[in-house]
């Protein structure tokens, strides 16, 4: 035992370096689920901000021409209104034109109007979001209109 050294290890081995990487590698792939889960529920987010601002829109048109009657139960009624010239079927082609643009052709609308009240429904699949199959999700305004504003402001 004259000539034997004891030797210390000096660097890392190749079992230590494999588990470090392991680690690493959860971890990152944990991060990248939490982004993808983010960015899922980022796009239902705006989503429902657009159906907000759709419906306001429309109730905005409705306080405009309180007169009119707006009563829609669904987006298939609108069959034919573009190009007719009164502000009721503009704002009602609008309507629908918004809705299909901002949700696809399985997006739906409705408008009620109850004497004075205003209930506008957005209907909308949001299945991207959910992980489901058939995940819709609805966004619904209710107001009241007072008919003649500018008559009893004046």
């Amino acid at each position: 035992m004259l000539g034997c050294k004891t030797s210390q290890q000096a660097g890392m081995t190749l079992i230590e370096v494999l588990v470090a990487t392991l680690m690493l590698s959860t971890g990152l792939l944990g991060a990248a689920a939490v982004q993808i889960s983010a960015l899922k529920h980022t796009d239902s987010a705006l989503m429902t901000t657009q159906a907000s601002f759709i419906a306001y829109d429309m109730l905005d048109r409705v306080r405009a021409n309180a007169g009119a009657n707006y009563s829609v139960t669904g987006l298939n009624e609108l069959q034919g209104t573009r190009g007719v010239n009164s502000v009721l079927a503009q704002d009602l082609s609008d309507f629908k034109h918004n809705i299909r643009q901002f949700g696809g052709v399985s997006a739906s609308g409705s408008i009620t109007v109850s004497g004075r009240q205003v209930t506008i429904n957005i209907l909308w699949d949001d299945s991207r979001a959910s992980n489901q199959d058939d995940a819709l999700q609805t966004f619904t305004l209710t107001s009241e209109v007072v008919p003649n504003f500018l008559s009893r402001v004046l």
